[in-house]
């Protein structure tokens, strides 16, 4: 139970050290229809939470402004909190088509093109 609480409260600290770039007066507020999100003003951080599989609670923190996204994982059992990913999309954002299924978006583009 202790590692459990302590797990949650390093959640919350990871979250407070995301959106430590705001300034004092701001506040933060849930984004309407994503359950668990949380946006600072100015999109300076997104922070999405979810519980997966009754096993962990998932922490997705996204600075939109460098374009990356880092992924954590804290067992709920447990407490322990695992960094699973931390990843910069602004080359994947410059794709048009990865593992897409037919028609492909160029596919799309010339049908309509040629209507």
């Amino acid at each position: 139970m202790r590692s459990t609480v302590l797990g949650i409260a390093l959640v919350a600290g990871l979250v407070a050290l995301a959106m430590g770039a705001m300034p004092a007066h701001s506040q933060v507020a849930p984004q309407e229809g994503i359950p668990g999100q949380v946006a600072t003003p100015d999109n300076q951080m997104i922070v999405v939470s979810s519980v997966v599989e009754d096993r962990y609670r998932q922490v997705v923190v996204v600075d939109p402004r460098q374009y990356t996204f880092a992924v954590y994982h804290v067992e709920l059992s447990t407490g322990n909190v695992e960094l699973k990913c931390v990843r910069n999309i602004t080359w994947d954002l410059q794709i048009t088509c990865f593992n897409g299924k037919k028609p492909l978006p160029s596919e799309i583009q010339s049908i309509l093109e040629h209507r």
